[in-house]
């Protein structure tokens, strides 16, 4: 799909024709824009930019020139969109091109908050933008806005996340599995912003665009260094929540193994007891130890004994690990 932007009756007008650039020239064309081009799309543009666009490989490499280089004819830009998608981000490349006549190519492969909001304000400003350059700024710009929201969504997920660990006293997988994914998040958003504070810096050395738009840079790199900063913070916060988070695992697992090992001791006088009157000698006194009742009853005391000789070691091995504040 692609969208031509023109100049046209002092307002912005949109039209998905190519064969208007048989019939317009660079003064009338402010933006193309081209989201999943067609190969028709892509060199009906080619011939009339006298450009040759880039392709997915070149938009995806991160080398420093592949972010933003000069030729002769155009400035060349590639930069990582954030596209949500739940809870979590796809990284989406997109390509720019503008004309040393200032027109701005857009190259995406997905829809965007940042190209809508950025043709609402073309549209409601137009005046603003007057070449292609002020309209990649523009867009930068809104991009470094959804970046900032983002970042916050980020840190508001590790508060919450933060809370909840510090309010409950056992801790799950999925707890565990949360914390890896917004650790990937923040990766990734410091990742964008790394890439954005390398455009910027790329304009800043530029001498092609017009003196107006240095100082909003300025104030754009400032930004994106105070978004690095607050996804680092984010990023310690979270490694200082997963090992709180282990802390915790291992905490639960200690008081399990102590509960086996307590339960053991207190039955291991009753086990050794039952093992020396379970041998087989033949002589065990025990065995002959009965009481005769009137009746002519008699009552088996060595079995009798050794029940509460197992029962008092058990009892006493308990009390004295209570005394002993161990239990």
């Amino acid at each position: 799909m692609i969208t031509i932007y023109l100049k046209q009756y002092n307002k912005i007008i949109r039209n998905a024709d190519t064969r208007l650039f048989d019939e317009l020239g660079y003064d009338d064309i402010l933006w193309i824009d081209m989201m999943l081009p067609t190969i028709k799309e892509q060199k009906a543009v080619e011939n009339f930019m006298e450009i040759g666009l880039q392709t997915q490989q070149q938009v995806e490499e991160i080398e420093s020139t592949s972010k933003y280089s000069e030729n002769e004819n155009a400035i060349i830009s590639n930069s990582n969109f954030f596209v949500p998608t739940g809870e979590s981000f796809v990284v989406e490349p997109v390509s720019f091109i503008i004309s040393n006549e200032g027109v701005l190519v857009s190259v995406r492969t997905a829809e965007s908050r940042t190209f809508r909001e950025t043709e609402k304000r073309l549209q409601m400003n137009y005046r603003s933008y007057s070449t292609g350059y002020h309209l990649f700024i523009s867009l930068l710009e809104v991009r470094i806005d959804y970046d900032a929201d983002m970042v916050e969504l980020v840190a508001k997920q590790v508060a919450s996340l933060s809370k909840a660990i510090n309010s409950e006293d056992a801790i799950d997988k999925q707890v565990l599995h949360r914390i890896s994914a917004l650790q990937e998040s923040t990766m990734l958003l410091r990742e964008n912003i790394f890439d954005r504070q390398r455009v910027l810096s790329g304009i800043l050395r530029s001498e092609r665009f017009p003196n107006d738009i240095y100082p909003r840079l300025q104030l754009m790199i400032k930004d994106v260094n105070s978004l690095i900063n607050h996804a680092d913070f984010s990023f310690q916060r979270l490694d200082y929540i997963q090992d709180a988070a282990l802390g915790l695992i291992n905490i639960e697992q200690n008081e399990i193994v102590k509960i086996f090992s307590v339960a053991a001791v207190i039955f291991l006088p009753a086990t050794l007891i039952a093992s020396i009157y379970g041998m087989n000698f033949r002589v065990m006194p025990e065995l002959e130890w009965v009481w005769t009742l009137p009746n002519g009853w008699t009552v088996p005391v060595g079995y009798i004994f050794a029940i509460l000789l197992m029962l008092f070691c058990s009892g006493l091995t308990m009390w004295y690990f209570k005394y002993r504040k161990w239990l």
